[in-house]
């Protein structure tokens, strides 16, 4: 039955029933095969889904699962009809394709046709669709070109190798109403109806266009822009620019501006001296003749200074755009961004902050970085300081560090004998990475490592800021105003 199977595709549907044998299923099941496929295959994981999916989908599946006594990994479970269905579909996708064999996107993709399954379910909600996949592997599934323009499709693009990619929409935005009503007012205009966002450097700019994204996404926009997406420019270096690709990107535009894309060009500059080959057509041509004819909407950032220069070299720029001056955060502004932010920092580096600590590093920010800008000075204050205090806590005690190190040498064992097909010394293998992962949970149980995170202090921010600045943490008391 596998023999047109990859070897990741085998591995992870051996992780699939060691994923069913925890969860004390006797079947394995679509959400099983979905577990499996996310543990075997990083790069398709972060190719296709979101960052983070994989916790939570992981999360979801235990809530959703019914708790049973865990099945001995000795025992070979059967596959439920979804997911033999789901197997069959993904083999009929690589067929469709051309692919002799089956590989792990085949699988997610039959996963995605067997529609009312729980896993489908699960990379819906994830934002993955059977189109985009389907889209996206037309070319060769493995070695996809880097950087190809030719999809630039807002609904369908799921890879950052492709020259356009969706803006990671940003929840928390504060105090920035003003300036996301005037980028609706502009977008709706008739003509000049580009936005640019000029500040300095830390203020926001793309934060605000990362609101908007969202704003789209919520569905809290006017209706003109009810169907709209953001995307972003990703531009490859000038001498991987050949004349196909330049084709393929002139046919592209036309394509976003019908499916709705906002395109966001990082600087509004940019690019204007990019040469494609031997031919003297420069990039901004191509935006140039699509923008000036109304055919498509950009949205940029950049500098005063630049904005400058930019207006000064490329007059047709001014009668396109439409400047929203975006001027640094106040402080009080600045520590309601740290506030609605500080979650994704305490997870990321394990930590908490106070207010009082979100309050001193805006405030130390704002009085000795004079030459950086609030919120952006104040909000890597706050991520270093917490990195600082993650690495001064990261030593392990020796009994879990000897755990993990067992752990992970029981994981390279039990992959390597899938690989060498040896089923028997892999569930072996899976049996005591089980019986080590549970020992873990207890060992750090008992040191209580997973229950309180390590608090940010002012020293530690104050250590931060001597470390910028050269100067001593005396001084930088002294320098904080009352």
């Amino acid at each position: 039955m596998f023999e047109r199977y990859t070897e990741k595709a085998r591995r992870a549907i051996f992780f699939a029933r060691y994923e069913a044998s925890q969860f004390g299923s006797p079947y394995i099941e679509t959400e099983h095969l979905l577990l499996g496929l996310l543990r075997e295959d990083k790069a398709l994981t972060y190719r296709f889904l979101p960052r983070g999916s994989s916790e939570n989908i992981r999360n979801e599946v235990e809530s959703h699962s019914t708790v049973r006594e865990k099945t001995p990994t000795s025992i070979d479970l059967p596959l439920s009809d979804e997911s033999k269905r789901a197997l069959q579909y993904g083999a009929e996708e690589a067929d469709r394709l051309g692919h002799k064999h089956i590989g792990t996107e085949h699988l997610v993709m039959g996963l995605l046709r067997e529609k009312k399954c729980f896993a489908a379910q699960l990379l819906n909600d994830h934002g993955l669709r059977l189109e985009a996949m389907r889209e996206d592997l037309t070319r060769t599934p493995h070695e996809i070109p880097a950087r190809d323009p030719v999809r630039i499709t807002p609904r369908s693009v799921a890879s950052s190798s492709t020259n356009v990619v969706r803006l990671e929409p940003f929840s928390t935005l504060i105090g920035r109403q003003s300036e996301l009503d005037r980028i609706f007012h502009i977008l709706g205009c008739r003509n000049a109806k580009n936005p640019v966002l000029v500040g300095e450097l830390g203020v926001g700019k793309r934060t605000i266009v990362g609101g908007l994204a969202q704003r789209i996404a919520d569905g809290d926009v006017p209706s003109f822009l009810a169907e709209a997406c953001v995307v972003e420019l990703d531009l490859p270096p000038w001498g991987a620019i050949g004349a196909s690709w330049f084709e393929r990107f002139h046919d592209a535009i036309p394509k976003a501006a019908q499916e709705g894309a906002i395109i966001l060009v990082d600087e509004l500059h940019t690019p204007v001296d990019g040469v494609f080959g031997s031919s003297s057509i420069h990039l901004q041509e191509i935006l140039k003749r699509a923008i000036v004819n109304g055919q498509l909407q950009c949205i940029s950032v950049t500098t005063p200074s630049a904005y400058a220069k930019s207006i000064s070299a490329h007059g047709w720029l001014e009668a396109c755009f439409q400047p929203i001056r975006v001027a640094p955060a106040s402080e009080a502004d600045s520590v309601q961004v740290l506030q609605g932010i500080k979650q994704i920092y305490e997870e990321f580096h394990g930590v908490t902050y106070s207010d009082e600590v979100l309050t001193n590093a805006v405030a130390y920010a704002s009085a000795c970085i004079p030459e950086r800008h609030l919120p952006g000075k104040a909000v890597d204050v706050m991520d270093e300081a917490g990195a600082v205090v993650k690495l001064r806590h990261s030593k392990l005690p020796e009994d879990v560090a000897e755990v993990q190190k067992r752990i992970h040498f029981i994981d390279s064992r039990m992959k390597s004998a899938i690989t060498n097909h040896e089923f028997e010394k892999a569930r072996f293998y899976s049996e005591e990475e089980r019986k080590e992962r549970e020992r873990l949970r207890e060992v750090r149980a008992k040191y209580k490592l997973d229950e309180t995170k390590t608090a940010v202090t002012r020293e530690d921010i104050e250590g931060v800021i001597a470390r910028w600045t050269g100067a001593t943490t005396e001084a930088i008391r002294k320098s904080r105003p009352a």
